[in-house]
């Protein structure tokens, strides 16, 4: 078939407007790159914009020179990693029992995880609670706090709710128990949404910072986001202290900062490409046939 004169106006529309809101996106991340990789005379005088001016990667031989940034890297991801993975199961076996209708007291249990959603303890109790268990300057005070979020849980069981009940039939018919079903059956067709809530919780502990600023004292328990907090409080100086004070062989706060916001955000930006496959899959492909 055809396209029609208006069909095409109104994908050229579409495609305008996502370009543009695009771009939008990108001149933050580009004003960063050029603040990084520009001179210090140039970011002081205030000529960088989205290109750099005065090529210069101090500021990065600077952040990569910091052996505590490592360290923090490599931890943050080792965190990520354990937190995405106890996230994702105990989300999986809170949300699988809640789809069937034949569990007592489901009703009851949905009403408490939306209760959540809009009411919570409070800061002191939660540090109360946090302390009491000895969790201070563990990785578990990272971990278990935010274990479960009520509207990923929310999201993951609507998505089981589609799923045929036809196929879980069969299965038992089959002599599949529940964790079989679920794990043969269920979790392969829930790909997408399984790819989805990952990156979530992935992102969202990859970008935290606030509880470890109040559970960790231990700087080698330091996340990569609690490290370049640190990094840019440590370095707020006054205007002419940065001017007086800085030399063409040392950056200037306004370039070691974004260096280091770039350091940290790259990793995680690669593990988007990874998973945008799993976004574009149908949910049910091949699921049922005829």
């Amino acid at each position: 078939m055809t396209t029609s004169v208006n069909d095409k106006i109104i994908n050229a529309c579409i495609i305008t407007v996502v370009t543009f809101a695009s771009f939008l996106c990108l001149v933050p991340i580009l004003h960063l790159v050029s603040i990084s990789l520009s001179s210090n005379a140039a970011i002081l005088s205030n000529q960088v914009t989205l290109f750099p001016v005065e090529w210069s990667t101090l500021a990065y031989q600077t952040v990569l020179k910091d052996v505590k940034m490592f360290k923090s890297l490599l931890f943050t991801i080792l965190l990520v990693v354990l937190f995405t993975s106890i996230c994702m199961v105990m989300t999986i076996c809170a949300a699988y029992p809640l789809t069937k209708k034949r569990l007592k007291g489901r009703d009851f249990f949905l009403l408490m995880i939306l209760f959540t959603m809009f009411f919570s303890g409070g800061l002191i109790p939660e540090y109360l609670l946090v302390k009491s268990l000895k969790l201070t300057n563990t990785i578990w005070a990272l971990v278990l706090p935010g274990m479960v979020n009520a509207f990923y849980l929310i999201i993951l069981k609507s998505f089981f709710s589609s799923i045929p009940e036809e196929l879980e039939e069969s299965a038992r018919m089959d002599g599949s128990s529940h964790f079989g079903t679920l794990i043969r059956i269920v979790l392969p067709l829930s790909m997408p949404v399984l790819a989805t809530l990952s990156l979530f919780y992935a992102v969202g502990r990859w970008n935290a910072f606030m509880d470890a600023l109040f559970y960790i004292t231990n700087q080698d328990l330091y996340p990569i986001q609690l490290k370049l907090y640190q990094l840019v409080i440590s370095n707020q100086m006054s205007d002419s202290m940065a001017t007086e004070g800085m030399s063409a062989t040392a950056p200037i706060p306004e370039s070691l900062k974004a260096a280091s916001i770039m350091f940290a955000t790259v990793p995680i930006l690669l593990v988007y490409p990874w998973l945008q496959r799993y976004f574009i899959s149908g949910m049910m492909i091949g699921a049922v046939k005829g």
